[in-house]
């Protein structure tokens, strides 16, 4: 079995502890089911973790920049964020319109409050994580 090598920019551990507490534990479960997708996906052999316009994102050889942050101007919610010119988010919009709360077509928007459907969103997240490999299907291979 291949293992995924993970590489982490240092400074985002620093933005994660300037995350409120309860807002830490949300974010770092976004950190860990795009890392546990990255795992599950064959064809990603590397993942980036650094820091895009200061919020920590994932990046793929063959994929779409991920990011993901709570800002404060909305303390109750927090987002996972797409590539607005990629068809990630619309795509989304047509799968799952019943199951997450959208942001223009650019996020994945979550109330602090609400439990996530980890298995729609790891879809998701393998959408973008496998972007260049996937955009010519018409759902994206979900």
């Amino acid at each position: 079995m291949r293992k995924l090598v993970l590489k982490t920019d240092t400074m985002v551990k620093e933005v994660f502890k300037k995350y409120p507490d309860t807002v830490r534990k949300k974010m770092q479960f976004l950190r860990e089911m795009v890392i546990e997708t990255a795992e599950e996906t064959d064809e990603i052999e590397e993942l980036k973790e650094c820091l895009k316009w200061g919020e920590p994102s994932f990046v793929t050889k063959n994929g779409s920049t991920l990011r993901m942050d709570w800002k404060s101007k909305t303390p109750e919610q927090y987002a996972m964020y797409f590539q607005c010119s990629s068809r990630l988010v619309s795509t989304f919009k047509l799968v799952f319109s019943q199951t997450f709360q959208f942001e223009g077509n650019r996020a994945i928007i979550f109330q602090l409050n609400q439990e996530i459907p980890e298995m729609e969103l790891k879809k998701c997240i393998k959408a973008a994580l496998s972007y260049h490999k996937v955009k010519h299907l018409i759902t994206l291979g979900i």
